[in-house]
Formats: C-alpha cells, structure tokens, sequence
C-alpha cells in the first residue's frame, strides 16, 4: 500500500467524519464485540489469567529496564547464527537500508508479511519510489492494499470492511497486480479465501525477497517469532531467498521461558483463539532450509524517546493484541482512520504521542480520544495502565500552551477559587442564573470545541455548602437538642436511626419518636 496517514487531520476532525458513515460503524461494532466475547470466553476458563498478565507485565518491564543489553545479546546471536544485524535511528535510515538491500539482489516485486512497524514508516512507499512493488500477502492487508485503502485495526486492518465490500474489491483489483478473482465471484468467506489464495499463491512461489516483521526477538538465541491465523507469514519466511525483517526495539524477550507467557496471552486476546494457528520460529540461516541469506533491522524511531517517559514508558510493554480496541466505545464508534496511524484506539491514543511528540495538532489531539473509562486498562494482557498515560499526556498538552482556551479557563477558576470571597458570590450567582442558560448552546469562536458536543450540567439553585450550613443550624435546634440525629456511637457517629435524611434524622417527622425509643425526652 503506498497511501499513507501523511498530513492526517487532528483526532476530532476525523472522527466527526468518519461517526457520519453508517456502514462503517456498523462493520467494526459487528467485529470488536464478536472479537470481544470470543476473548471473555477464553480468559475466564484460565485461572492463571491474572496471574499470566502479571507476568507479561514484568517480563516487559525487565527488558525495558535493560534495553540495551538485550538488543546487544540479539545482535549477538542473530550475527552467530548467520544473519545480519542492522540499527535503524528513525523510518528515513530503516526505507534506506532495507530498499538498499532489495536494489542489491536486483529484484523488482517483492512479498511482505504483515508488518505494522513497515507501515508505520511507510517502507512501501519509499520501494514504490525506488521502483520496486511491494504485494502485501495477510489477507487483511492484502485487501487493504487491493483497495487503496488504509488499515484500521493494529490485528485485522481491514475490519472496517464487510465481505460484500470486499468481493467488489477482489473483483475490481485483483486483474491489475496478477491472477484476477474468478467470474461470478461472490461474498461467500469460502469463495473470497480460495480467490485470494490462488492470487496470492502466484506471488509466494515467484518472489525471491520477502520482508517481515515479527512478534517477538528472543535474546537468548536471536530467535525471530512470527504468529498468524493463515500460514501466508509461513510462505514469505519459507519459500523467498532473502528475508529482511523489519523489528522495533521493544519486541525483545529474555528467553523461551518468557516467550510461552505471551504465546498463552496473545491469540486468547487478539482474535479469542486458543492459540494462534500458526506459530513461526526462524533463527538465522540454515543450509538447504529456507532463505540463504537473512537480515533483521532493528528499528528505534522514537522508541527511546517513548523508553524516557517515566510514565508513558509501559506503552512500549505493548504485543499489538488489539483488545483495547475491541473494547474502547470510542473506537467502535469512530473505526481506526479517525486516529491518523496504523497504530489506533487506546494504544494509538498514547504510542502515537509518544513515538512522535506532541509537537503538531494530530498527535497532541489523540491524548484526548478517550472517555477515561478504563476498560482497556482491565483487558490489556501487559498491565498497560491507559488512562495513566492518557491523563499525563494531557498534563503535557496544557503544559506545552497547545490548548490556550482551556488553559486560561482553568487559570481563571484556579485563581478564583484561591479567593474565598470571590469564590462564594461565583457560586451564589452560578445559582441564581442557571435555570436560565440553555441546556444546549453554540458558543462562537475557539469555545465551540467544547460546546459542539456538550450540554451544560443542571447547576443547583443552592450550593452545598449553603446547603450544609441551613442544616446544620436547623439540626442544633431540632427536637433532642441534637438535631435527632440519633445516638451517637463510641466514636461520635450517628447510628441508621439518626442518619440525615432519613426517618428520625435531623428534623426529620419521627425524630421525637425515635428519641422516645432511645428512652430520651423529645
């Protein structure tokens, strides 16, 4: 695919746009709740489930807190075992390399697995540009790429489309890049698989370079990790003379021991299977078994940057899952190209920020796509604690001057409230005018941000502490000289019978009774 999130509108934008396509909404709520009880399904028949999300967590952590000693020992070991090692500071250095290393067997078409980090540093872009066709083979991103669209979702990029849409694609685009769809083809899932199949069986056995990314990079033996549902990833490892895997940083695990941990973790949460049904291990070269000639680059682009947030750093525990998005209501109501990235929902909202900075509109806006809800928080397999990030991230955003409305709102309600004077004649006004604003109202200018989508909380005709102060006075002259506040217990506190509010409370109709009951005189 050689579109690209280039000059993407900020997050509200987008998403006012994309909440206006009916279809659109309805294909990805009908995938993320399927996706979402497949998940709540197989979590609860684990007992250690808390225990495994403990320990991915750690595992992370371990890693994050020796970084480079782990990416030292895979340099190490991928080198042993035959391959070649290369480090890539941001996207320009890694479409250099690799394209580079593409020109130099002089090749013209290549296949690539799917890889989020290549999109995310538009690798196919920068091929196409060299003059080399790069043909996405994940059936998700092939039809993705088929039809010049954008990925949507980190596990299923073509979420957002349903299978008639799908079939027009095939119908319409397979011709042009090699075996097209079959006449009379319909939205039948058999049919389309056996379409795509035999279109992209013409591009495994012709290729010989293909590009991957990987799952996890086991240190201990420099041992690469591909996990998929279709064996397509198995075909470009396999069947190509050069493999070049594109890998972030953070992807490194210790060992084996730790890499069963995710394994247990990530098809259960990415598309609620068991496992995964393709688990592919590859370690350098081998003579007469597979490519022969074996390159990992290890990509940083704005991953240290993300590794010095001392809170934002627990996005980088991420295993691209996709259960926070299954779960995000504004996710399922937006889809993935409201947030400008290959990378969206929860995990967009914060690794976009924090990989690039908040230094323009698009990723200073996505910080503030979510409603706090915290449901990602209880289903990321990596502890990752979003809303964490996501309040910090703000913090910056108000800290950096980029939302000068909102700071000066805020400076203003500080500065009064600091004035208990002021303060008191604010709210006793607030009083006095709300029942007369509306309920709903257009502010112009940079106020309508907030007002566009919000209606104004009913303000009470009295505040509470003019509230507490007339019932305080009205409870020292009540009936039992104590307001019928009830018996008071060891510590000072009022019994069930005194409670405010309620029968025998302070002035309440059975005050005197209750004080009648306790033996007292009313």
């Amino acid at each position: 695919m050689t579109r690209s999130f280039l000059g993407w509108p900020a997050f509200p934008e987008a998403a006012e746009r994309e909440v206006g396509n009916r279809q659109l909404r309805e294909n990805v709520r009908r995938a993320t709740r399927t996706i979402r009880g497949k998940r709540a399904v197989l979590a609860a028949e684990r007992p250690d489930w808390e225990q495994l999300r403990d320990s991915a967590a750690a595992i992370k952590d371990r890693v994050l807190a020796d970084l480079e000693r782990y990416l030292l020992q895979v340099e190490e070991k991928v080198t042993a075992a035959g391959g070649t090692v290369h480090w890539a500071r941001d996207a320009a250095e890694a479409n250099r390399i690799v394209t580079d290393l593409v020109r130099a067997t002089g090749e013209r078409e290549i296949v690539k697995v799917k890889s989020m980090l290549t999109e995310e540093i538009g690798l196919d872009a920068a091929l196409e540009a060299a003059g080399i066709n790069a043909r996405e083979t994940d059936l998700a991103a092939a039809i993705v790429q088929l039809g010049d669209d954008l990925p949507s979702h980190v596990v299923v990029p073509a979420l957002h489309r349903n299978r008639s849409e799908i079939r027009d694609i095939f119908a319409r685009e397979m011709g042009r890049h090699g075996r097209p769809a079959p006449d009379g083809l319909t939205d039948d899932p058999a049919e389309l698989a056996e379409a795509a199949r035999l279109h992209l069986r013409e591009k495994f056995l012709g290729a010989k370079v293909a590009v991957s990314g990987a799952n996890f990079v086991v240190a201990e033996t420099g041992t690469l990790v591909v996990v998929e549902s279709e064996g397509n990833g198995r075909m470009c490892l396999t069947l190509a003379d050069t493999l070049i895997s594109v890998v972030g940083l953070e992807k490194t695990v210790p060992g084996w021991q730790d890499l069963e941990v995710f394994l247990q973790l990530l098809a259960r949460n990415a598309t609620g299977e068991r496992m995964a049904p393709y688990t592919s291990t590859w370690t350098g070269t081998t003579d007469g078994d597979g490519p022969r000639d074996v390159h990992l680059v290890l990509v940083d682009n704005g991953r240290t940057r993300a590794l010095a947030d001392p809170v934002g750093r627990q996005a980088l525990r991420c295993i691209r899952c996709g259960a926070c998005m299954n779960t995000c209501p504004v996710y399922e109501r937006t889809g993935g190209h409201a947030y400008g990235s290959v990378y969206p929902g929860p995990i967009g909202a914060i690794l976009n920020p924090l990989l690039k900075g908040l230094d323009d509109a698009q990723t200073a806006s996505l910080p503030y796509a979510s409603t706090l809800c915290g449901a990602c928080n209880e289903v990321c397999p990596v502890r990752i604690r979003f809303t964490d990030v996501l309040l910090d991230l703000r913090a910056q955003v108000a800290d950096g001057g980029r939302h000068p409305v909102e700071r000066a709102a805020l400076n203003t309600v500080g500065a009064v409230m600091a004035r208990p004077a002021v303060w008191k004649a604010a709210v006793k006004g607030a009083g006095l005018v709300g029942p007369l604003l509306p309920r709903r109202t257009a502010l112009p200018g940079p106020l309508g941000g907030w007002t566009d989508n919000r209606a104004l909380p009913e303000i009470p005709g009295e505040s509470f502490r003019s509230w507490w102060k007339r019932n305080e006075r009205a409870g020292r002259n009540g009936p039992d000289g104590r307001g019928g506040g009830g018996s008071r217990d060891e510590r000072g506190g009022r019994d069930e019978r005194g409670s405010r509010g309620g029968p025998g409370g302070r002035g309440g109709p059975d005050g005197r009774q209750a004080a009648r009951n306790r033996g007292e005189h009313a």
